[in-house]
């Protein structure tokens, strides 16, 4: 059922092979591409965001960074700032003009030394740190944050607890975010879904034995080989780290579906209808089909940040990076 807030993406046409949810997930992750950075400047920042914790940060700024526009990038589930996604939309925000910041997320991207703690779905308030560090220091104004997968719930959630007491921040993107972190947390552990699931769960696994040998007897990892499933490995570990009850009590806390009425800006979703572990159903309710300021794209296909289809009007086969540069465009 189509809802009638949301709107279905007649631009994008991927062939019938791709219109599969596991397949469109997949190919763009594994087509060869070729992202150069060399044109951008490029300058690593640490930015301190709470105690003993820092996130590294990669800045492409250009030539008067005061007079242009910023965009603040947030990698998925064991991603990084060098994640071919994030790479392409830097590329592509770059050269309309903006400010680039790819962040990664606390131990991400080969910075568990950064921070004792392990990264969770509702960290908000690092993007929120980065936020202000950005104004206060350089200087900024005019400042978006775009987010994919777990880095789009966090944009989101971010931008509604800021509401409207931040005018600097213009604007806010988010591909495929799991709003409601249990919801996608079961969807995830779906037999369908094992590929991606055993991916994320042997990923998260070896970054805590990574961690553990730089922070001794801070976790208990007498029991990891026996964790099977993502909701096991973040109720004994994630949700204990970030300071939750349990497992059920950080994936409730930490979803952005409870702050997204207080969103202020503009604020732009694509997420798709097939996407196998991101339910369409989340985006469909009263609180985003009636917001002001919240506009959802939901292609019938599109999988799981993919989104990939045959090239045309000039733009090349990333259907999402190229919605999200003309979302910056047209609010500049």
């Amino acid at each position: 059922m189509i809802h009638p807030m949301i709107e279905t993406a007649s631009t994008f046409q991927p062939s019938l092979w791709l219109r599969n949810g596991h397949v469109m997930t997949l190919v763009p992750r594994y087509w060869p591409r070729t992202i150069s950075l060399a044109e951008l400047p490029h300058e690593s920042r640490l930015f301190t965001t709470a105690q003993e914790t820092q996130l590294l940060g990669v800045c492409h700024w250009q030539h008067d960074r005061k007079a242009a526009p910023t965009v603040i990038l947030v990698h998925g589930l064991e991603g990084s700032s060098e994640s071919v996604y994030m790479r392409g939309i830097a590329v592509k925000a770059y050269r309309i003009g903006f400010n680039i910041v790819r962040m990664n997320q606390r131990t991400c991207g080969g910075t568990e030394h950064l921070t004792p703690s392990l990264y969770n779905s509702g960290l908000s308030g690092d993007y929120r740190a980065i936020v202000k560090e950005l104004i206060e220091r350089d200087e900024l104004h005019h400042i978006w944050l775009i987010g994919y997968s777990m880095g789009g719930n966090l944009v989101l959630k971010a931008a509604g607890e800021l509401g409207a007491t931040e005018p600097a921040l213009t604007g806010v993107a988010a591909v495929c975010p799991n709003i409601d972190p249990m919801v996608c947390a079961h969807a995830l552990e779906e037999p369908r879904n094992w590929i991606y699931h055993r991916h994320f769960v042997t990923g998260l696994k070896s970054r805590l034995r990574r961690k553990a040998t730089l922070f001794p007897g801070k976790w208990d990892l007498s029991m990891l080989d026996h964790v099977a499933t993502i909701s096991e490995f973040d109720d004994r570990y994630t949700a204990r780290d970030g300071g939750y009850q349990n497992g059920a009590d950080y994936y409730d806390r930490a979803g952005a579906r409870h702050v997204l009425d207080a969103i202020s800006v503009p604020t732009l979703i694509i997420t798709a209808q097939d996407d196998p572990f991101i339910p369409y159903a989340m985006f469909t309710t009263p609180t985003i089909q009636q917001h002001k300021t919240i506009r959802v794209i939901a292609p019938p296909y599109g999988g799981h940040c993919g989104f990939f289809h045959r090239s045309r009007n000039g733009e090349d086969a990333y259907w999402a990076e190229n919605r999200m540069v003309e979302f910056l465009r047209n609010r500049t």
